[in-house]
């Protein structure tokens, strides 16, 4: 992120004269003396500031330890995804020669400037361009340590990986200078997880003691009574949030881990409109996010919904931490999860070395050494494609004898061609076993037509996806089918429509349950489609519905 020959330029453009103009109607023009902080990572926020004249250096740490990101001249303006986001900024602007600049206060620029197309398109690319460099080159202003056989600080990692938090990730395993570090810090093993940020340190850090420092939990919002909350940042939560937001309505979504939801571990979606040669699940819902809050959506994270209850007219969800979010209408778009593999010890090895997604990070852990994956599914198949090309020899574990009724056929053509894949049909998981993080995983044959053997597999991880479970038990009473996912518009019958409804004299609208203003999309939903972009229609389509409800309810 400096101004060296093959920059992407579209993290540092110029604005014209009249989008000069433009901003500096909405902010105030003043001096700059040379050595003037801005802002910096110890600032709660900061304002979007455009460069008149002269020159602002971008620095990252901090202290002796400060590096020059770049230096940003006239016609250039400052800032990152974090100023959209309400997050802290990660990094310094100290003014370099004397300037005149404009200030946009923060609230300003998020319900005006990012919504004017005389100049969202350019700042909201540079401010991608700009997060996508952070991720890779000024991580240090965020440092993490922690140990790959703690589920905790996994979680951790894993929280700040999908948010795109820029940080730096120090295993306390590997790294020589961890114990001078920690000795540096008057801290032990004991205390790790640790998050070391300009504001102190964290000890046995949680991801939401993470987010509440960076500014991106509930408490950070504005309001907490809204038209619309959207429970679920998937693609179809995204999706809502954009067409609600878009449409005028003020709009909260909350997640109960991090923005994407399980399409956001998905290393590449191949099918989706509009992007033939792929995009990851990390991409998508990254611009996803970014073009909710374009348009005035708030979205946070991590917020677990633990229940919902109605009090004067709106729907009042109950958050894990005990504050509570209400709206006029609510769109459940909470997804489904993995269900766990019925063999002793899983738990001893979930989340280091046992998983349900296959990203990056993960692939990062397993660095070319055997996996497993389980499940024969889309989800099977991208993930065992991804490993495969990270180096890894992979085994696909099925009880089927192939994979033809259940994947899609351009995966399992990538499978079948890749030498580095191997299929078991009709097999199980047998045993796990492993001192320091999973060695081996032993398969049995299964199917009353043949033998029962078994199979030793060295394994380094094992990825499972063996299908789903609705995460729809914090609805409460809302009607559901027999599997426990929930009932929507033409699948409510008579029985299921109780008292509520007897003053509203309408049908349930298209997605909503059995309580009036509560709607159902996504894999939550009895009857969806559980592909990525099934859910993103059906999000777009029940911002329609939530409409409707409105202004019948006025």
């Amino acid at each position: 992120m400096s101004d060296a020959p093959g920059l992407d330029t579209t993290a540092f453009p110029e604005l014209d004269d009249d989008q000069i103009a433009f901003l500096g109607a909405l902010g105030t023009r003043r001096r700059a003396a040379a050595g003037e902080v801005l802002f910096s990572p110890a600032d709660a926020s900061y304002d979007f500031v455009v460069i008149v004249s002269g020159s602002v250096q971008i620095l990252a740490g901090h202290g002796a330890a400060q590096s020059v990101v770049v230096v940003h001249t006239a016609r250039r303006f400052l800032g990152e995804v974090s100023l959209l986001t309400r997050q802290r900024p990660y990094l310094t602007a100290r003014v370099l020669e004397d300037a005149e600049i404009i200030e946009v206060p923060a609230d300003v620029f998020r319900a005006q400037v990012v919504s004017d197309a005389r100049v969202s398109d350019v700042i909201l690319e540079a401010f991608l361009a700009r997060r996508a460099a952070l991720l890779t080159s000024a991580a240090d202003t965020l440092q993490i340590i922690g140990s790959r056989y703690s589920p905790g600080s996994l979680a951790l990692r894993e929280y700040a990986a999908r948010s795109r938090l820029p940080h730096r990730w120090i295993d306390a395993d590997t790294d020589a200078d961890v114990a001078t570090l920690l000795e540096h810090l008057d801290v032990s093993e004991a205390d790790l997880p640790l998050v070391i940020s300009e504001q102190g340190i964290i000890r046995q850090a949680t991801a939401g003691q993470l987010a509440q420092e960076l500014g991106l939990t509930v408490d950070a919002l504005p309001e907490r009574c809204v038209d619309l909350v959207v429970v679920g940042a998937g693609p179809g939560g995204l999706a809502a949030s954009v067409y609600g937001a878009s449409e005028g309505l003020s709009t909260i979504t909350v997640d109960a881990v991090a923005v994407g939801g399980q399409a956001g571990t998905s290393s590449c979606i191949e099918n989706y409109l509009g992007f033939p040669t792929g995009i990851s699940g990390a991409d998508l819902a990254h611009r996803a996010a970014v073009q909710a809050q374009k348009f005035g959506a708030q979205l946070t994270s991590p917020c677990a919904v633990s229940s919902v209850s109605e009090q004067a007219g709106h729907l009042v969800l109950h958050l894990a931490d005990g504050t509570v979010v209400a709206g006029r209408a609510v769109i459940a778009a909470t997804g489904a999860h993995y269900r766990r593999l019925p063999v002793d010890g899983l738990g001893d090895h979930e989340g280091t070395s046992v998983f349900y997604a296959a990203t990056e990070l993960e692939a990062r852990m397993c660095s070319t050494q055997p996996v497993v994956v389980v499940g024969g599914g889309n989800s099977a198949g991208q993930a065992a494609v991804f490993l495969a090309s990270k180096g890894c020899d992979v085994h696909v574990v099925i009880r089927r004898p192939d994979l033809t009724a259940t994947m899609s056929s351009y995966l399992i053509d990538r499978i079948d061609a890749d030498p580095h894949i191997t299929v078991h049909g009709r097999s199980e998981v047998a045993a796990l076993a492993g001192s320091h993080g999973l060695e081996q995983v032993t398969l049995r044959a299964t199917g009353a037509d043949r033998a029962v053997t078994d199979l030793d597999l060295e394994c380094a991880a094992l990825f499972s996806f063996i299908g789903a479970e609705p995460n729809s038990a914090w609805l409460g009473d809302v009607a559901l089918d027999d599997r426990g996912f929930v009932l929507t518009d033409r699948a409510l019958c008579d029985d299921d429509l109780g008292d509520a409804w007897a003053g509203y004299g309408r049908a349930p609208l298209p997605f909503e349950t059995s309580r009036p203003g509560l709607f159902a999309i996504g894999d939550v939903r009895s009857g969806s489609l559980k592909r990525v972009a099934a859910a993103v229609g059906e999000g777009s389509a029940a911002v329609r519905s939530v409409h409707e409800h409105l202004r019948l309810s006025l």
